[in-house]
Order: C-alpha cells, then structure tokens, then sequence
C-alpha cells in the first residue's frame, strides 16, 4: 500500500521528518521490517503513537506484517489505557527506531486486502471507547481519493504537527505521504512558527492550528508560498477562515470524515471554497440526508469502499450503526445544497441539533455567527431542556466588553430570529479534546453552570 517504500519515487534522504528527526525511505524501511519481525504472529500490536519516528516505524511495520497496529494516545489515563489493550488483545511493543533489518526491496504494490490493517479506539456518547477496525484497502482508497481531490503528487511537501493516534494525523498525514511519495515534516507540535519555518506546498491542521495561526500574522504570510491549506477534525470558524485567506492568500480547504468512515467529502483544489462547506462526495462515496418531511437539515447518511469493517467485537454496535438499507448513519446532521451538492455540517444530532418552538436548529450556524463579533473569542451553543419551548438555545462565550443581550441582538441581526440564543453565559474556555472539537457537555455539568456568569436574554 505505500508505494514510497517500494522504490516507486526512488529514495531521498529527508523523505520523513518528525519532531526534528530525518530518515530516508530505506532508513524507515529498516526499522519497519525489524517491527514486523517483532510482531510476527500477534493478533494486533499497540505502541504509545508519540509523535516520533518510532509511531511512523510501527504504523509501517504493522503494515508489512499483516499485523493491526493500535496506536495508543501518549496522555491516556491508566484505565483508558487498560481497556484498550485488553479490547484489542494487543501486544504491547517499543520501537527502537535505530534497530534495523535488511533484506530484499520492498515487494511492487499489491492489492490492498480486507484484513484488518489498523484498530483506532473512539469515544462514544456511553460506555468505553470502541475499537474501529479499518482495513488497508478502505484506507487506500480514501488516501487515492484524497490525492485526486487535492492533487497531492510526489512533488509535494506535506506539513503537518497532529496526533499520531488519529485518521487525521496517522492516516492522512503519514500513511497518506507514504502512499503519494510526497515529502512528510511533522513538526512535533503545531506551533505557527513551525508551521512557518517548514516551506511546506501542502499544509495540514485542525480549526484550533489554523486560529493560532491567524493570531501570527508573520507565521501566517510565510505559508502564501504553499499549493493548499486544508483544515478538518471541526468546523472551521467562518472569522477564522476568512483572516487565513487575507493573511495567507489562500482560501482553507474543509474536508468531512469520522473514524469509522475514513474522509467522505472534500472541498478540490482549485475548485470553489465557501467557509462553512466541506465540499462534495469522494469519488465512490454516495450521500443522503434523512430529513424529517419539510426540514432542509437532517441525519447524513453515506455508503462506499473508506467504510470501516466494523466495531471490534461489538456486532450489536456495529448493526446499529447501519440503516435497514446499509447506509453508515453519521450522526452529524448535514444539508446540501441543491445547486451544485455542496455540503454543510449544521453539528451532531445528540447535541447540537436544537429543537426549539417547533423549530430544527443547528448549532454551528448560531456559533459562526457568535464568532463575527469581534469581542467574542469562542461559542459553544446548545439546546437544554425548557418547559415551553421544548428547548432554549443557550450560548456559552468567551468574550470581554460585550453583554449577553447585546449578542443576542448579535445573532438576531444575522440569522432568523428564532434562532437567537435566550441566554448567553461567559466562561473562561470552552473545553476542547486534542483534535480541537469542543466538548460541550462538560459544559453541561453542574460545575460547568456554576463556574459560568449567566446572562439571560430576553425572550
């Protein structure tokens, strides 16, 4: 699958970099086959995915073993760790990147087969995390998908500093460089200066990367000499995305995927980039909307070849992640435009679709339009519960100089009024997970409320 190693773009000296660190395609090669040799035999491996050579070695050496490779997060607490491993039934290994093993080139690209190649663990609404199970030919796929929609060639040079135990950070940014022959800098961590100092073509990064970015004015005019900017994991803010594109001169690329589902729909380069879109369809991917009758907005459903092979050991969970018909149920709720299919993300049906006064209302729009007043830094809408409205639309802000009323009036002024918040409150952060996604119902907890000043807006 990754026809890099197989000498298809010859070898280069600085093929991957991470945190500082070089190898060549050969030097990666090594320390991969000594993996393989390792692991021979096992079920599935798991190596804490720092952000090092030694996670690229294991993703790569899981690969040529026929081995699932379990990347665990470096921050996992001790329970979370514990579960994953006795999930997965994986052997826990260390890479010593230095070790390596010779032998013949590597075999010319095969098929790539339905066997398990990765197991990623995502957190649900319930229970323990999940192990996703994602073969090498789903991840292909996508990753040949991907290089069309972006013209991701061997001429590029991709810069990236994500996590190594997410789709975003290992599948597309490693495995994905891997695949296209395209030079690899992970800049260790996602700072705007390193981002700056990389003279990437093509860049990588979540909506958190790309506002600490915009916030550099400096860091940000270096990346105008890159090909493409593309941004995912979360909404990009709409105030965000237009900054990049006046600092930068680049308008960001959205593109919309999950774990279990790989990236389904991308905006193209060269193509037309709206803030607040992510495009259309992958090729093989087909979408639908479950609306209910005379809503615009509704479940995103999806089927083609980037779909996981299931939950590991959790039939149940896996059956009812399908529709009657075999479609993947998202659990975003999503509209298209009829025009020219071009999608939008309104948020996640468990949460940010809000029913109010007989209304359907997605929370990201109320966010996007918090976030064009230049006193608030972050929002986070949702719906609680309200005797007569069903729900009431609350907002959570950090902002300074600004009342609740005032951004209530806010959002009225840009959006139906039925969609204004009925009460705003000020917090000091909203709380986001590692790939920037807010967490809202840490919001909701009863801490949450009595940490926030609540400013209740009129009705």
């Amino acid at each position: 699958m990754l026809t890099a190693l197989a000498g298809t773009y010859g070898d280069r000296a600085d093929a991957v970099s991470v945190a500082g660190r070089t190898a060549s395609y050969e030097q990666l090669l090594g320390a991969a086959r000594a993996v393989a040799a390792d692991i021979a035999g096992a079920p599935a491996f798991a190596v804490t995915a720092t952000a090092s050579l030694e996670t690229v070695a294991a993703a790569v050496g899981g690969l040529l073993a026929g081995v699932p490779f379990v990347p665990l997060p470096p921050d996992a607490g001790p329970a979370e760790r514990t579960h994953i491993l006795r999930d997965s039934g994986a052997v826990e290994t260390t890479v010593d990147f230095a070790r390596r093993r010779s032998g013949a080139p590597a075999p010319a690209p095969a098929a790539p087969g339905d066997d398990p190649a990765l197991i990623l663990y995502t957190s649900g609404t319930t229970g323990p995390p999940k192990g996703v199970v994602l073969t090498a030919a789903a991840l292909a796929a996508d990753l040949d998908a991907l290089a069309a929609a972006w013209q991701w060639t061997a001429e590029d040079t991709l810069v990236h500093g994500l996590p190594l135990f997410h789709v975003h950070g290992l599948v597309l940014g490693v495995l994905g460089a891997l695949r296209t022959g395209s030079r690899l800098v992970h800049t260790g961590r996602p700072t705007p200066q390193a981002y700056a100092a990389a003279g990437g073509s093509l860049y990588f990064g979540v909506p958190t990367v790309w506002s600490r970015i915009a916030a550099e004015p400096t860091a940000a005019a270096a990346l105008s000499g890159a090909r493409l900017l593309v941004s995912g994991s979360a909404a990009l803010p709409a105030p965000v995305f237009r900054d990049i594109e006046r600092l930068t001169g680049h308008r960001p690329v959205e593109r919309y995927g999950m774990t279990e589902t790989l990236i389904t729909l991308s905006g193209r380069a060269g193509g037309e980039v709206r803030p607040g879109t992510v495009g259309t369809p992958l090729p093989g991917i087909r979408t639908r909307i479950a609306a209910e009758p005379g809503a615009d907005i509704g479940e995103l459903q999806l089927t083609g070849p980037t779909l996981f092979a299931g939950y590991l050991g959790r039939p149940e969970a896996t059956a009812a992640a399908y529709t009657e018909d075999g479609w993947f149920r998202t659990g975003d709720i999503a509209a298209i435009d009829p025009a020219d299919g071009v999608h939008r993300i309104v948020g996640r049906a468990s949460i940010d679709m809000i029913k109010s006064g007989g209304y359907r209302i997605g929370a990201g729009e109320i966010e996007n339009a918090l976030l064009d007043h230049p006193r608030v830094a972050e929002a986070a809408v949702v719906g609680v519960p309200d005797t007569d409205l069903g729900q009431r639309i609350v907002a959570f802000v950090v902002a300074e100089g600004v009342t609740g009323a005032e951004l209530t009036d806010f959002v009225a002024t840009h959006l139906s009024a039925h969609k204004r918040p009925r009460e705003v409150r000020f917090v000091p952060s909203i709380p986001r997970n590692a790939m920037g996604k807010p967490q809202k119902k840490l919001l909701l907890t009863a801490d949450g409320r009595d940490a926030a000043t609540a400013d209740r807006a009129s009705s």
